[in-house]
């Protein structure tokens, strides 16, 4: 439709959805014509440097060379360490880059208090996972290049048991120590006259939370991939303006486009590999028009796998600051497997 048309401008909102030049998305968005360019992102690095060469790819075709080159020239050192490679990378970039953070152009914006709520591993649970971790290790200990789709789905399973051992075991009824304590958390946020927003990336351990929010009267909403965007935006319209207590959202479908200034509190369940999109959900309260202070709760249960998913996440927080990251790849994983 577009073919043959020069604009003006061409605005890519969200530009974080071309970071994979790869894809049929990037592909046809590159392919507009316009005379200016411009991409707003919140995450304009969320796992490699690739991916704002990507959006760079975009808005100024070329600057940055292929990407074969641009790995060589830049990627590959940045990623080592090498503090003048990465240093001459960002005096190329920043003539190019306006970068403004939420706390210098939202003066009116209260302030939002982060806490890491750490719980224990114990009783069954701590069974089940101390096996399915030794499981994991001898895998890795046996082969020298593992199957990458057999280790990530053991790392999977492990994460699964942290969050609630029924996810892998569907007749368990033991003990789920972070089960237990956020559906403490969010009673007494409740009884305090707050409303609270919950994100996971297990829309089954949805499921669960909701089932116990029921037993225990609190009312809810639940939004899924699975929800048509006319009823995303009609749940969303509710929260604001009723007296529903909980937004249980999966993290995947809630990290972008929705408006719930009407909670005041968020529980991020379990934590994500990159903390730029835990963020981004978290924004969907801490955003303007919110008048309350905002208390994020992330949930972390202790001697696990989560624990240093939240020391990698603290680890790449400080890299995007200088427009660096790092992938995720799985010599890394295995690293903290078998720390």
């Amino acid at each position: 439709l577009y073919d043959g048309i020069t604009f003006d401008y061409a605005v890519a909102d969200e530009a974080q959805n071309i970071k994979n030049p790869d894809t049929k998305n990037a592909q046809a968005v590159k392919k507009l014509n316009a005379r200016h360019k411009f991409a707003l992102t919140g995450t304009p690095v969320e796992n490699h440097l690739g991916e704002l060469w990507s959006i760079f790819d975009f808005v100024m075709p070329g600057f940055l060379g292929s990407y074969g080159d641009f790995r060589l020239e830049y990627e590959e050192g940045i990623v080592a360490g090498d503090e003048d490679t990465a240093d001459r990378f960002k005096k190329l970039i920043m003539p190019f880059v306006l970068r403004r953070l939420k706390s210098d152009v939202l003066k009116e914006l209260p302030p939002k208090i982060e806490s890491k709520l750490t719980c224990m591993l114990e009783g069954e649970q701590k069974s089940l996972y101390t096996a399915n971790l030794q499981g994991l290790r001898h895998t890795l200990d046996v082969s020298d290049s593992p199957n990458r789709v057999e280790v990530l789905s053991m790392i999977m399973r492990l994460r699964q048991l942290c969050c609630d051992p029924a996810l892998v075991y569907p007749d368990y009824n033991g003990n789920s120590a972070k089960l237990d304590s956020c559906i403490d958390l969010i009673a007494s946020a409740v009884e305090g006259g707050h409303k609270v927003l919950l994100f996971s990336q297990f829309t089954s351990m949805l499921d669960i939370i909701k089932e116990r929010l029921a037993g225990r009267n609190i009312t809810f909403y639940l939004l899924t991939g699975d929800n048509p965007k006319s009823e995303r935006l009609e749940l969303v319209k509710k929260f604001n303006s009723d007296d529903t207590n909980v937004f249980l959202i999966s993290l995947k479908a809630g990290g972008t486009g929705l408006n719930l200034t009407g909670a005041d509190i968020v529980i991020h369940y379990d934590p994500w590999w990159n903390e730029s999109v835990m963020n981004q959900a978290t924004d969907r309260a801490y955003r303007i028009g919110q008048s309350k202070t905002v208390h994020v709760y992330k949930l972390i249960l202790s001697g696990t796998l989560e624990e240093s998913i939240y020391e990698l996440q603290q680890k790449k927080s400080a890299l995007s600051g200088r427009v660096v990251g790092q992938e995720n790849n799985l010599k890394d994983i295995i690293k903290l497997i078998k720390q």
